[in-house]
């Protein structure tokens, strides 16, 4: 069965963002903010406990260092930059997860770090090369697109294995990439279209892109958000609807 992955331990300080406990029970993986997008030391401890105690997986969520922005404008960072933000950001996480007995299992970059590494195959390379020097074998998660060989053929170089990624709430482009934020349709709000739009990714169909064109996407895990009551109500039947598929 496809994997939920959700966005969590986005918090900071005084202020509290999504409703992390509600959702956690909810999902397979949990992508932890690593401090540069949102998150603080003291939340990244109760989530990685969280997530421990539900069995949930922890993924390392790092970013750009913008925490104004909560990531999602992109940097002109170099390769060198990219890898060392990756390096800060996972072995920051990794060493909360020592502490609670866990530890990271895979890694998915935030916002515009996200975008860019589809984008940009200098920094998918910095990104896989950062990988590899951390951890052998430490699985990459990357947007899955109409044609996934360009990344799994740069991933090969580096040994990096990947998770390709569909989202349930989000509008895609012909070739994969997701509809901009800046354009209509970008987020879907509807629940009835989100849950089956995780149905259609689940069982192999086609989604329709913005074109109008048809999209199959293979993807190993599906990203759920849960920043509020009626997401998380989503997910829940998410959830639910994908157990009963799998019967």
């Amino acid at each position: 069965m496809i994997l939920l992955n959700c966005d969590i331990g986005e918090s900071f300080g005084a202020w509290t963002m999504g409703l992390d406990e509600a959702v956690m029970p909810l999902i397979d993986c949990a992508n932890i903010a690593c401090g540069f997008h949102a998150g603080d030391p003291s939340t990244l401890r109760q989530t990685v406990a969280l997530a421990a105690s539900h069995g949930v997986r922890i993924g390392a969520h790092p970013a750009y260092p913008d925490l104004v922005g909560f990531g999602r404008r992109s940097m002109a960072c170099s390769a060198q930059e990219v890898e060392d933000l990756l390096h800060y950001q996972i072995g920051a996480l990794q060493g909360i997860c020592t502490a609670q007995g866990a530890r990271v299992e895979y890694v998915k970059p935030h916002g515009a770090l996200y975008n860019d590494m589809m984008a940009k195959p200098e920094v998918l390379r910095a990104v896989l090369s950062a990988m590899a020097r951390y951890q052998a074998g430490l699985p990459l998660m990357v947007l899955a697109m109409r044609d996934n060989q360009p990344a799994l053929g740069l991933a090969a170089e580096y040994g990096v294995p990947l998770w390709f990624e569909a989202f349930a709430d989000r509008g895609y482009e012909a070739d994969g990439a997701l509809v901009s934020r800046r354009l209509p349709g970008a987020v879907h709000h509807d629940t009835e279209a989100v849950v089956a739009q995780a149905l259609t990714l689940a069982n192999g169909g086609n989604l329709r892109a913005r074109d109008g064109s048809e999209l199959r996407l293979r993807a190993d895990t599906l990203c759920v958000h849960g920043d509020n009551a009626a997401s998380v109500a989503a997910v829940r039947r998410i959830r639910d609807a994908l157990r009963q598929a799998a019967q």
